[in-house]
C-alpha cells in the first residue's frame, strides 16, 4: 500500500507543478472561447456529415471531397487560433512531463537504478512494440 500513498504523493505534487498549472488555464481558456468552440462544433459536425455520406451505398464522391476540403480548412483555422495554440503547446509539455514519470517507473520495474533511470526520447522507434512504455 506504500506504494500506492507514494503515487498518490506524485499526483498531488504533479497538480502543483507550473505545467499542470498552465494546461488548466489553457484549458478553461479554450473552453471559454465562443468562437473556438463554435468552430470545433462544426468541426465534429463535418465529421459525422463525412462518415454518413461515405457509408451510403450510392455516396456523392465530389460532396465528399468538398466536404474533406472544408474539414481541413476548418482544422487548421481551429489549430491557428491562439488559444489552441496555447492549449497545444501546455498539453504538450504536461505530456512530456507524464511521459518522463511514467518512463523513470517502468524502467525501475524492469531493474534500472532509481537514481538514473531517466526518459530518453532519442531512444523512441515511434514503434511501441520495442518500447518500454513512454505512453
Amino acid at each position: 500500500m506504500k506504494l500506492v500513498e507514494l503515487a498518490r504523493e506524485i499526483g498531488k505534487e504533479l497538480q502543483q507543478d507550473d505545467r499542470y498549472l498552465a494546461l488548466r488555464l489553457a484549458s478553461q481558456s479554450a473552453d471559454e472561447d465562443v468562437k473556438l468552440q463554435g468552430m470545433i462544433g462544426e468541426f465534429n459536425l463535418k465529421k459525422l456529415a463525412i462518415n454518413n455520406e461515405a457509408s451510403k451505398e450510392a455516396r456523392d464522391e465530389e460532396k465528399l471531397k468538398t466536404l474533406n476540403s472544408d474539414l481541413r480548412k476548418l482544422y487548421r483555422e481551429i489549430m491557428e487560433n491562439e488559444k489552441m495554440a496555447v492549449y497545444q503547446t501546455t498539453k504538450r509539455e504536461m505530456d512530456h512531463l507524464v511521459q518522463r514519470l511514467t518512463s523513470i517507473i517502468t524502467l525501475c520495474a524492469e531493474g534500472e537504478d532509481p537514481a538514473t533511470a531517466d526518459y530518453d526520447p532519442s531512444s523512441c522507434t515511434g514503434n511501441c512494440g520495442t518500447c518500454g512504455g513512454c505512453h
